[in-house]
């Protein structure tokens, strides 16, 4: 089991910023990727970005939030982040971060092993 805990939600306005955490709660993930996904009013969960930190390292981000997201992860935390930018109000919504990787479909929440509880977002029009 990995016990993923993410924070760093909260009421933003449109046009603003938030930076959501996630964390093992202290152990090591177990695996060398981890993405993000939220899911919105009436929406499935759908995926917002991944980051993959072997020795091949990569990110990759959903076409609507290129350009204002930013996926990292910091070694020393063990932390990985999602700085979020010009937050849209259809943004809005809970967002969970997932790692254990079963299948080579990064944008697709089932094929992870592990998530957490996730953090609400809610961003005012």
């Amino acid at each position: 089991q990995v016990p993923l805990v993410e924070s760093g939600g909260g009421l933003v306005q449109a046009g603003g910023s938030l930076r959501l955490s996630c964390t093992a709660s202290g152990r090591s993930f177990g695996s060398y990727r981890l993405a993000w996904f939220r899911q919105t009013p009436g929406k499935e969960r759908e995926f917002v970005a991944h980051i993959r930190w072997t020795i091949f390292p990569r990110t990759d981000y959903a076409d609507s939030v290129k350009g204002r997201f930013t996926i990292s992860k910091d070694n020393a935390k063990n932390t990985v982040y999602l700085q979020m930018n010009s937050l849209k109000h259809d943004e809005t919504g809970v967002y969970y971060c997932e790692t254990g990787l079963r299948g080579g479909d990064i944008g697709r929440p089932d094929q992870y092993d592990y998530w957490g509880q996730g953090t609400q977002v809610t961003v005012s029009s």
